[in-house]
């Protein structure tokens, strides 16, 4: 793809518990044809190290995203296969990086998963890395901007913050599995949620089984 019409979708990951839905995001937009603008917090790395017992390392950023993307939600390792030729990567204390500014080219951001710290920073404008930068970019631009926010019990603070994200145009999604569609394996529950992510920026994918207005579906059974 020549540079002058690559328009990557944004991903941001924060620190928040749930690397397999950010997985799951970025291996379907890849498989969709999209191209990719990755940014992993400063804290995201930690919870990346405790989640899939690997580090997220920016001189070793290729290597290091294969084998977190290869990796199942059960943690089997090699179950997926993922080309990264339109994965560009921003390091989260690069404040001069493209999607810092408005005028660098993408079609929106998808934050999974999204930490309340998170939340709030893009809520405040705080712009305190990269990635809380690119979301308010986003914002200002009036492009699509997905938070899928990741934490239970929601404080009122959060909450507040929350609406005003939704306020300012942005999808609130949070990271809560659907069991209609049939899952049967942990890896069905986070594709469901990736998939609801992809659904609120308008980009295909057969992650899930959508409902169909029949009551037992997604498990093959006929109501009486």
């Amino acid at each position: 793809m020549d540079d002058s019409e690559r328009r990557p979708w944004i991903v941001g990951v924060s620190g928040a518990s749930g690397t397999p839905y950010a997985a799951a995001v970025l291996r379907a937009l890849l498989h969709a044809g999209e191209a990719v603008d990755l940014v992993v917090s400063r804290a995201a790395r930690l919870t990346v190290l405790d989640e899939t017992g690997r580090p997220f390392r920016d001189a070793h950023w290729r290597e290091d995203l294969r084998a977190w993307l290869a990796r199942g939600a059960d943690g089997t390792d090699g179950r997926f296969e993922t080309d990264l030729a339109n994965v560009r990567f921003w390091a989260a204390g690069d404040l001069a990086a493209g999607p810092s500014s408005g005028s660098y080219p993408v079609k929106g951001m998808l934050i999974v998963p999204a930490s309340t710290a998170c939340v709030a920073g893009v809520a405040l404008g705080l712009s305190k890395d990269l990635l809380q930068r690119a979301a308010s970019v986003t914002l200002k631009e009036r492009r699509p901007l997905v938070v899928a926010v990741r934490e239970t019990p929601l404080s009122g603070q959060t909450l507040k913050h929350l609406v005003a994200l939704d306020e300012a145009g942005a999808v609130v999604l949070p990271a809560s599995p659907a069991f209609y569609a049939g899952a049967t394996h942990i890896q069905d529950l986070v594709d469901f949620v990736a998939g609801r992510a992809l659904d609120a920026v308008r980009v295909p994918h057969k992650l899930y089984q959508r409902w169909e207005g029949e009551l037992g579906g997604g498990r093959g059974i006929k109501a009486e």
